[in-house]
Order: C-alpha cells, then sequence, then structure tokens
C-alpha cells in the first residue's frame, strides 16, 4: 500500500533532520504551538510541545515586528513628523497667551507646555492602538493576526511599545520647542519619582489602548466616531491645559478614571510643588496609576479572549465593512 502524503511528508523531514545531527518533530509550528498532535505516526520519546524559551523568543519576535513599524516606519512620513510636532504647538500657544493676557502666575506656561507634550501620548493611544485591529480588519490583514502562531498580546504589546517610543519622540519636540519660543524654564524635580510616574501613566494608558484595541474591532464602524468623540473631551477632563483641581472634587474624581489626568497631575506636582493645585498627593496618584495599569491589562487579555471566541462563534469578525 502506498504511503499517504503526511507519512511521505514526515518521512522526508525525519531522514533530512536526522542527516544534518537534529532532533525531529512532526507537525508544524503552529500545531506544536496549540498543543494538538497531527495526524500519522509520531516518533518515540520526541515531545511535541514547543519549549518556553522557544515561546519566549517566537512572542518577543512578534512583538518586535509591530514595534518596528513605529520605531522606524513612521518616522520616516517627515510630513506626519513635522504636523505632529506642529499643531499641539499651536494649540498650546493659545493658551500660553491667554494665561499671559491674564496675567496668570508663570507656572501656568509650564502647565500648558507639559500638557501639549501629553497630548501626543493620547492621540497615539486614539488612533494607533485603539483604532488598529480595526484598521487591519479593513486592510484584510487581520487574518494574519489570528493564525499566527503567537500571543495576540504579544502583538499589541509591541505596538504599545512602538507607539510610545514614537509618541516619545513627538512630545520632546513639543516640550522642547514649547520650552525655547514661550522662555518657559521646568524647574529641578526628582529623577526616580518622575520616571516612575512617567513610566506607570505610559502602562496605563497604553493598557486602555490595548482593551479599546479589541472593543473597536467588535463595535466595527463606530470606531472612528468613538475616536473623534475621546479626543477634545478628554483633553478638557484630564486638564491638559490647567489643574484638574478646577473641576471639583466630584468632577476631578471622575477625570481620574482617565490615566492620563492622575499621571500629568503628579507630574506637575512633581515640578512645581504646591504652585500645582494638586488634586491627590504624589504617592496615592502612583499607585491608583499602578492600579489602573494592571486593571487594563486584564481587561485588555479579557476582551482579546472575547474577541476570538466571537470570531469563532460568529465567523464575522475578520469581514470588512462590518
Amino acid at each position: 500500500m502506498s504511503k499517504t502524503v503526511w507519512e511521505a511528508t514526515t518521512s522526508r523531514r525525519a531522514s533530512s533532520d536526522q542527516a544534518q545531527g537534529e532532533p525531529f518533530q512532526a507537525g508544524s509550528s503552529l500545531g506544536a504551538f496549540l498543543g494538538s498532535r497531527p495526524p500519522g505516526p509520531q516518533p518515540p520519546g520526541r515531545p511535541l510541545p514547543l519549549g518556553w524559551a522557544h515561546l519566549i523568543r517566537l512572542n518577543l519576535r512578534a512583538a518586535w515586528g509591530r514595534a518596528y513599524v513605529r520605531v522606524i516606519g513612521a518616522n520616516r512620513e517627515l510630513s506626519w513628523v513635522f504636523f505632529e510636532i506642529l499643531l499641539p504647538i499651536l494649540g498650546t500657544a493659545a493658551y500660553v497667551f491667554i494665561y499671559r493676557a491674564m496675567h496668570a502666575p508663570p507656572a501656568y506656561t509650564g502647565f500648558v507646555i507639559l500638557g501639549g507634550a501629553m497630548t501626543a501620548y493620547w492621540t497615539d493611544v486614539l488612533w494607533s492602538m485603539a483604532s488598529q485591529l480595526y484598521w487591519e480588519k479593513e486592510s484584510s490583514n487581520l487574518e494574519a493576526f489570528f493564525i499566527a502562531p503567537c500571543s495576540r498580546m504579544a502583538i499589541l504589546a509591541g505596538m504599545a511599545v512602538g507607539g510610545a517610543f514614537r509618541s516619545t519622540l513627538r512630545a520632546a519636540a513639543i516640550l522642547f520647542l514649547g520650552s525655547a519660543i514661550f522662555g518657559v524654564r521646568l524647574p529641578p524635580a526628582n529623577p526616580l519619582l518622575l520616571a516612575g510616574v512617567f513610566l506607570l501613566t505610559l502602562g496605563a494608558l497604553y493598557g486602555l489602548g490595548m482593551t479599546l484595541a479589541s472593543v473597536y474591532l467588535v463595535w466595527g464602524r463606530e470606531a472612528w466616531h468613538i475616536s473623534t468623540l475621546l479626543q477634545e473631551p478628554v483633553y478638557l477632563a484630564a486638564g491638559l491645559y490647567f489643574p484638574v483641581r478646577a473641576l471639583g472634587g466630584i468632577g476631578a474624581g471622575l477625570a481620574s478614571l482617565i490615566p492620563l489626568t492622575l499621571g500629568l497631575d503628579a507630574m506637575r506636582q512633581l515640578f512645581y510643588g504646591a504652585q500645582a493645585w494638586g488634586f491627590l498627593t504624589v504617592p496615592a496618584e502612583m499607585g491608583l496609576l499602578a492600579g489602573q495599569a494592571i486593571l487594563m491589562l486584564v481587561l485588555a487579555k479579557v476582551s482579546l479572549d472575547h474577541m476570538e471566541r466571537l470570531a469563532k462563534q460568529e465567523g464575522r469578525l475578520t469581514l470588512k465593512w462590518q
């Protein structure tokens, strides 16, 4: 009796691998990653599942592949870089002139410059994180994400790291140019606390973006409207251009559900102290940011799992124009 296609394929792979002195593993990497055994003869004493080292390396490569587009590729479009720096500076300049016309303390000009720099992160979370999976579906690339033998969390993590790096370059340029144009000198702050607040803020912000990515994909075409709706109102609620405490206790408490609010308020306090008119103490805000970062990552995993279940049950998640 002639061999089946599977037997012939595994026989050739076994002879080739043994000739090169390498162990033979039956089944594709995807099948081994999923822990399933393909039909046909199995070599005795050879484990099929991949090791942890290989899985970690696989997910790191997937994360780097998604981060590369944002770290290297996005900076090649010089017109994008120009407008992503110029437009926030124009918006920031309006508030600077308003505060100067009102003879406000010089610290308020610093508040505006810091807020203008942080807009780079919020726009990146909305348009390059939350909307990304929807755009991948519309460009027929989402299927590759589902069949890839890596974690979807690794793909989103790569997007987050690359987006944070790109946004940091924009934010640094806005901070530098704004300080140079308007003569703002930020007071010295504790570098360790400042770095801690900054990293916790980015972790919570991009965790929120990872969660919204799945939600936007399920909602479909409404993603465009939601991103537009969440942009300007959040600038107001987060207190990008004024101390959030001005919204009152209830308003500031509700606004604190947005990680950007707590992170920006804590950074202003580290730079300006009592002049920042902070909402909560810096340690309290750091604790809340850490809790938000953990919660957002858990919600991101839950929402991704739910999205995959919908893809299996309904079979229309990757269809365009849905």
